[in-house]
């Protein structure tokens, strides 16, 4: 299938990635081998895809956790065993006798960590406890944030390499609201959940910062639907957990959960 028929399946802002993976299948078509850097659900979805294309090659996904959402992948012919090979994820321990460790969130140390100028692709899924923050980073820059990752956001802390067995998964923490919307349309959802006028969100989603399902949304008036996660950049993401029916003056009702 020629690029310019995969592009037809794909937004436009996906065709980038949709060339690297495309060249990663063909070289594991010709026998080589590709570890990538972590991909998000979207990525992971578009890879998959073109694997399923190819001929006679296999893909192995691994995020440091059976839940990771963020994972590497690891591309190679079919005749290669890949349940033993090295996925190159380490896992870093971040704490601090500082009381107000407990008070960062993922925002805080994501921004620790990409202060350093560390690219996103390096760094996987980001464990917040009280007690500090487990993340899991790609092996080839371990030592460098170790070394280097000593304040986030004012707090003064310190980090350990740890085995990937001892990481320690958080739940995914979600700030429930029920909302009561005249449609299931993004951009009004949207502005429910951010209590946002809609004129505020159209901007954003129009100029490309809103993703559904990590793809790339443009249009305001798609319609949501049960367990569909939203992102909008700045304000961070919500998933709609339940659609409860309709009010006798035909509103609907649902429940989101605003991701904390």
């Amino acid at each position: 299938m020629s690029h310019e028929q995969l592009y037809g399946h794909f937004h436009p802002d996906e065709h980038r990635f949709v060339d690297k993976a495309a060249e990663w299948v063909q070289r594991a078509e010709e026998h080589s081998a590709k570890l990538t850097d972590f991909l998000d659900p979207r990525q992971a979805f578009i890879l998959m895809s073109l694997v399923q294309r190819g001929r006679d090659v296999q893909v192995r996904f691994e995020g440091g956790h059976p839940r990771a959402e963020r994972k590497r992948a690891l591309i190679a012919p079919d005749y290669r065993v890949l349940d033993d090979e090295e996925m190159g994820i380490s896992l870093i321990e971040v704490t601090s006798p500082d009381e107000k460790l407990s008070e960062l969130d993922h925002g805080d140390y994501m921004g620790a960590i990409l202060g350093l100028g560390i690219k996103r692709d390096k760094i996987g899924d980001i464990h917040v406890r009280d007690e500090g923050c487990h993340f899991l980073v790609a092996t080839e820059v371990a030592d460098y944030m170790r070394l280097n990752l000593t304040q986030v956001h004012r707090v003064h802390v310190t980090t350990e390499l740890l085995p990937l067995d001892r990481l320690q998964a958080s739940e995914q923490k979600l700030d429930e609201m029920s909302l009561s919307v005249a449609s299931l349309r993004l951009d009004g959802i949207v502005s429910d959940v951010y209590h946002l006028s809609r004129a505020k969100v159209l901007i954003p989603i129009k100029a490309g910062r809103c993703k559904v399902n990590w793809k790339q949304e443009e249009d305001p008036s798609k319609p949501l639907r049960e367990g569909d996660v939203v992102s909008l950049q700045g304000f961070g993401r919500f998933k709609v957990l339940e659609l409860e029916g309709q009010t006798k003056k035909g509103r609907y009702r649902l429940k989101v959960g605003k991701f904390i």
